[in-house]
């Protein structure tokens, strides 16, 4: 068992917390492998940067084909070689065209059905391209400073406390594995020997955390300690603890560079989500599945 909110020893992103709060996925856009029709006409531009690398029944696979095909299927073949990889995906795109062109052939891109998912597909993939393109003006230096800024301050002086601590089932016991401390036993190793915490093994290792990342209970002897002291046995919803504190300090905050990432990713939703906002404020939007509500006299 262990205090909850407690952070992972081996966490190498401990001191950039209030960042996780920002940190965020960018819209992923869905790929549609697209490929050409013979297109040998020697005036194209883009020929030489995008060489067609097979045919098949009079299509062209081309470099960005196998691009595409990459992202859409490339999670599915990391183990493979990069040669081996370009032979599944050249397969993978002849494939598509060969079974496209029996399906044509069958006249099925003309159903109803197939009308619907492509004008659902189309919709989504531009809807993609449109957020994606609404969110350049967002990523601006100004910004991301801006955003680190904010950050920052909410982090300051927000203190750190790296403690150790052993975790028994009674009072009783925790009593006598103080004593034994006092009389000059190794904390570390004690901890390794008594403790039911799955920390034991690094010597009952808590690393730095800050109070709130741990129980209230466990929290509130912690932070009144200083460094080298043992605590008496605490008593927490886990069972009963001896806390040695290691060391205290102010929260480090994270240099830009590290969290540049986020920061930018935070943005681009940001800058999204307040534009399908906007849209939406603007929009007529009539629920037809609903009976009107009503009116209140």
């Amino acid at each position: 068992m262990v205090c909850p909110n407690s952070p992972p020893r081996s966490a190498p992103s401990r001191c950039a917390i209030a960042f996780a709060t920002i940190a965020t996925l960018v819209l992923a856009l869905p790929i549609a492998s697209g490929c050409s029709k013979d297109s040998s006409s020697s005036a194209d531009p883009f020929a030489a940067s995008d060489p067609v690398i097979a045919r098949v029944n009079g299509v062209d696979i081309k470099q960005s084909d196998l691009t595409l095909a990459e992202e859409d299927v490339g999670a599915e073949m990391q183990t493979a070689s990069p040669e081996a990889k370009r032979e599944q995906l050249i397969t993978y795109l002849a494939d598509i065209i060969l079974v496209t062109q029996a399906a044509e052939k069958k006249k099925l891109a003309d159903t109803p059905d197939f009308k619907r998912r492509l004008a659902f597909l189309r919709n989504k993939l531009l809807m993609g391209y449109g957020l994606q393109d609404e969110a350049k003006g967002a990523l601006t230096d100004e910004a991301m400073r801006q955003v680190y800024e904010d950050a920052v301050k909410s982090m300051g002086g927000q203190e750190e406390v790296h403690a150790r601590h052993i975790l028994v089932e009674t009072e009783d016991e925790a009593k006598a594995i103080l004593e034994q401390l006092k009389g000059g036993a190794d904390f570390a190793t004690l901890a390794k020997e008594k403790s039911k915490d799955p920390g034991a093994a690094d010597g009952g290792d808590l690393g730095y955390f800050t109070k709130e990342q741990m129980v209230p209970e466990f929290s509130e002897v912690a932070f009144k300690m200083y460094p080298g002291q043992l605590s008496n046995p605490v008593k927490t919803q886990f069972g009963w603890h001896i806390i040695k504190v290691e060391d205290k300090r102010a929260k480090p905050v994270p240099e830009f560079e590290k969290v540049k990432d986020q920061i930018e990713a935070f943005l681009l939703r940001k800058a999204q989500t307040e534009f399908v906002a906007k849209l939406r404020q603007g929009a007529k939007i009539e629920r037809l599945d609903k009976a009107d509500e009503p009116k209140k006299n």
